[in-house]
Formats: structure tokens, sequence, C-alpha cells
């Protein structure tokens, strides 16, 4: 039985999209490329990678006690350019329409809500879509990631073994391993010098961070250890803001009925489409069928919880 939950990082999803295509617009001039993008994209995924339960999540504000620990986070990222926030709202009527959850809290990035929902749900097995490193931190073999293949196109899957290949460290050490190197696309400054290779051979060494720092001394390489005893400070600022949030303050978000999609609203997203004049994705719903020929599941769930709804399988579309 499938009760696999899939978590989407909206904005790495949408901005992934927006810069995927060209900037197109209707006859109206409204923009409607990340809108295109976002629909073929989970057009896409309920062909590839079907779940009964998922989620888009979305940042909602900086997180305080990051912004306390360093006020420079995330600080060089460029504002979203206009031609991607005029289309939001019909991205986020597309999500819904599709049958999607949206999920966001104020003042939390998606990254801890993934996170959080990820390690709460025991029983159920977890894709998170995103492109962030610092997600890899909650793998196991029950969590796994579906990162952009940027070669190929499409999505590359990442388990614990995979973490390994790509980091040299275990998922559980990714947050060791991150605040060694820094984090230069959330505005984290590393260890001066440190690089990916050094900051995995330290902590096969040593097992971890704090190991590290307490056993300084046995860093055999004067100039190294020299830096590493020097940037304490930076090293435990680091891991506090790399280490995601686990917990989940809204009660609902406990419910495993929360997250459970909902049969699309085939006339919504043709009337969505139609407006944005969008005649590939008309015409890819139409042919598949999509939502047309929904078949209803019965899914025991533990703690008492019993879901009924509409789910669409994989041969609708082809």
């Amino acid at each position: 039985m499938n009760d696999t939950i899939t978590l989407i990082d909206a904005y790495s999803q949408i901005y992934r999209g927006f810069y995927a295509l060209p900037l197109l617009t209707n006859s109206k001039g409204q923009f409607t490329n990340a809108v295109l993008a976002t629909a073929k994209f989970l057009l896409s995924l309920e062909k590839d990678y079907p779940s009964p339960y998922g989620a888009v999540v979305f940042d909602k504000g900086r997180p305080a006690h990051r912004m306390i620990l360093a006020p420079e986070y995330k600080a060089k990222r460029p504002p979203m350019p206009q031609e991607l926030r005029s289309q939001l709202p019909c991205i986020r009527q597309w999500i819904e329409a599709a049958g999607w959850n949206i999920f966001e809290r104020d003042g939390t990035e998606a990254d801890d809500i993934i996170a959080a929902v990820a390690v709460n749900f025991k029983e159920n097995p977890v894709r998170i879509i995103s492109a962030d490193k610092d997600i890899a931190q909650v793998i196991d073999d029950r969590v796994k990631m579906l990162i952009p293949d940027r070669k190929l196109g499409g999505f590359l899957l990442q388990g614990r073994d995979e973490v390994v290949a790509r980091f040299a460290v275990l998922p559980s050490q990714i947050v060791d391993y991150l605040s060694l190197i820094g984090d230069s696309s959330d505005n984290i400054p590393g260890v001066d010098g440190v690089g990916p290779k050094t900051a995995a051979k330290l902590i096969s060494q040593f097992g971890s961070l704090d190991e590290m720092l307490k056993r300084a001394t046995e860093i055999e390489n004067g100039k190294l250890r020299e830096k590493i005893i020097g940037s304490t400070e930076i090293i435990r600022r680091n891991q506090k803001i790399i280490a995601l949030d686990l917990s989940i303050s809204d009660d609902g978000w406990l419910d495993i009925n929360s997250y459970l999609k909902r049969k699309p609203d085939i006339d919504k997203l043709k009337s969505i489409a139609a407006d944005l004049e969008m005649k590939s994705i008309i015409a890819e719903l139409e042919k598949t069928g999509y939502g047309q020929e929904v078949k209803h599941v019965r899914q025991s769930v533990k703690d008492k919880h019993a879901v009924e709804d509409a789910m669409f399988t994989p041969d609708l579309f082809g």
C-alpha cells in the first residue's frame, strides 16, 4: 500500500521553473512561464511519483532565531523578480485546484516545516522535492530527497548512500559538514580555507564537530589547527543556524488527514489554463483524463485515523 508523503519546497521548485522557461505572456500581457512550469511539474510528478499524501510548503518570513544569530542571514539574495511575483496568486490557485495542500507558517522557512513533518510521521515513507543541501540532514532509510537533475532533467533520488557518495559524510553529519564549509546561498560563512574535502576528512577523523573541538590539538596540520581553534565561535553559531527545527507547533499538522490530497478540480484547472492561454496544458488535461477516472481508495491509518478520499493513479497519464 502506497502511504508515501510527498513534500515540495515551493520556492525552490517555482524559481527553478521560472528560470527554466522563457518569459512568456498571454495576450493580456500577464506573465505565465512560472505557472506553466508549475502545472507541467505537478502533472509529471503524478505520473512518475504518485502518492496519496502531499503538501507544497512555502517560506513565510525569516525565522527570528536565525536572524538573531546572524543578521546577515540570506542578506545577499536578490529580491524576487516582479515578473515572478505577479504569478504567485495563480500558482497557488493551481496547486490547490490540483488537489495539493499548502503549508506555511509565519516566521518559518519551508525547510524547517518539511524536516519536521518528515521526522514526525515515522510510519510513512517521505519524499522531499528540493535542491537545498541542508534538508539532507533528515535523510534515512525512510526519508529520501528528489533533487533536480540539471544534466538530464527530472529528478535524482538521494538516499543515505547517495548523500555519502556526494558529500563523503552521513546525513546525520550534514549539519557539522555545512557548519565547517558554510553555505554561500544562505550567506553563511564557513571556516576560512576549509573546503568540502577537508571538512569531510575532519568529520571522518573525529566523528563530529563536538569531538573535533574537544580534541582540536590533535589536528596534525598546524595552520588548519589554528584556523579551527580560532573559528570555534563561528562553527558553533553555524551549527545553530543550519540545524533544522523539527518541532511542529500546529496540532493539525500531526494528523495524517491534513496531508491527504484531494480530487483535482478539473474545471478550475482548465479555467486557469484558459485564462492564461496555456493551450498545451489544456490539451494535456484532456488527453490524460487527469482526474476524470479517479478511483476512491480507503486506507487504514494508525492512531484511529481512517482516510476516505479520491486519489488519481499513474495509469491516467499514459
